[in-house]
Order: structure tokens, then sequence, then C-alpha cells
């Protein structure tokens, strides 16, 4: 996968098409990722504890990959992204429209 943790993304199919975020979780044997502030669900729990309080949570659930596109930082919009090999052996991630080099964060 060309998407890894702490990437920005853009939604571009679904509920949530045209909204941003921070990739929070990579599950690469599902191909999906969570993305922050995408895709919220409702998760009913019972108190675990004494303590605890019960009720129902928001959180984000998994997105498949293919339903987020790499935002390029020099372009501003989702984009796609290619690999290329460097001098030293290394990959990178490069953006096909403008050339430029994706860093991991």
């Amino acid at each position: 996968m060309k998407i890894a943790k702490n990437d920005i993304v853009e939604v571009i199919a679904g509920n949530d098409r045209g909204k941003r975020g921070k990739v929070l979780k990579v599950l690469p044997r599902s191909k999906r990722v969570v993305v922050e502030g995408v895709n919220f669900i409702h998760r009913h729990t019972r108190p675990r504890s004494q303590g605890d309080q019960g009720g129902i949570i928001e959180k984000e659930a998994p997105i498949d990959v293919s339903n987020v596109m790499l935002v390029c930082s020099k372009c501003n919009k989702g984009v796609r992204a290619s690999t290329k090999i460097l001098a030293d052996k290394s990959k990178t991630r490069i953006c096909t429209q403008c050339g430029e080099m994706i860093e991991r964060r």
C-alpha cells in the first residue's frame, strides 16, 4: 500500500466524500485505513467496572484504501502516487501530477 500512518488523505467516495484527515491506523491485510474525523460509527458500551460509565461512543471505523487518495503538499489535492528507487537503493513516493517527492511523516 502506498498510504502509511500519519499521511494526509482525502476521501473520494462514500458519505464523507471531500473530507480530509490524518491516517491513524493502517490495516494492510484487509486493505483498510482509519482516518481521523471520517466514517464515524456509534458503539454501545456497558460499564466494565464500578466506576466506569457506559453509553454510546462515537469512533472512527476503517474505510477501504481504494476510497482515499494521498494529498500532495505542493498540489494541495488528492493525487496518485508512484514509487521511485533513489541512488541509495531506498524507495520514495512521487506525486504523479507535479513530480514532487511525498515524504512519510
